[in-house]
């Protein structure tokens, strides 16, 4: 399993466009949104800026593109091609493959997120008032995104080499919208805001802005990545051994 974790991790270094997407794509949006807003400006009843604001919400973006689309896509494309076939003639376990693959994605989404905190640092100015917030941060949306590299080897599972693309995005996009990714959910109608509070990215991305504000992550967010996590990984777990009967 280790030996395929280092694969992974090689395979999706060495895959520059996949890089560029998960890595500096999320940065540029964020400069794109934040980069003419205020530093003293606060949003809503948040109690953040704008540029604090969207500094989680494209951490979180550019972790969960990492985990979600690129696992998805590697996964669909490798049952087309036998590799999964040829893995199962080995000794590595399917809880291993899975594994493998959500650690893997895991270790790729940290550079999405330093990426996105260099740049809020060194572009708007950002700062917090404790050094601990900082490394909570890295902490937290990096361990979050373990709940999304789940969901895309359920989706790599689920769909078929032409369909995972189209599939996979409007997941993608559907969940970062909703979640409050791009914009702040007291944007929205009333009824959507409601419904926003029970996705995971909503979730995801509040654990992120209870460290900004100096507070402990709450109860019902963690709770929530918890219940997610182990719907999409039994999912995944059940279609894998689906998958292993029908091959």
């Amino acid at each position: 399993m280790n030996t395929l974790i280092k694969l992974e991790i090689a395979r999706t270094l060495r895959n520059k466009k996949f890089m560029f997407f998960s890595v500096l794509y999320p940065a540029g949006l964020y400069l794109m949104i934040a980069g003419g807003a205020s530093n003293t400006e606060i949003i809503g009843d948040t109690g953040l800026t704008l540029p604090l604001l969207m500094m989680v919400s494209m951490a979180s973006f550019g972790a969960i593109t990492a985990v979600l689309v690129g696992n998805s896509e590697r996964i669909a494309k490798e049952r087309e091609k036998g590799w999964v076939r040829q893995l199962r003639l080995t000794a590595l376990p399917g809880r291993g493959y899975v594994t493998a693959k959500v650690a893997s994605a895991a270790v790729v989404s940290l550079p999405s997120i330093l990426v996105v905190f260099v740049i809020a640092a060194a572009v708007k100015d950002v700062r917090m008032d404790a050094a601990w917030q900082w490394l909570a941060l890295v902490g937290a949306i990096w361990a979050g995104s373990i709940v999304f590299a789940a969901l895309g080897v359920a989706v790599g599972y689920l769909a078929t080499g032409d369909a995972v693309r189209p599939i996979t995005m409007i997941i993608y996009f559907g969940l970062s919208m909703l979640g409050g990714l791009w914009m702040p959910t007291t944007t929205f109608p009333t009824w959507l805001q409601k419904v926003a509070e029970w996705t995971p990215t909503y979730a995801y991305a509040g654990l992120g802005r209870s460290i900004e504000q100096a507070h402990a992550p709450e109860l019902k967010h963690v709770a929530l990545l918890v219940v997610y996590l182990a719907l999409f990984a039994g999912m995944a777990a059940w279609l894998y051994r689906k998958d292993t009967r029908k091959g």
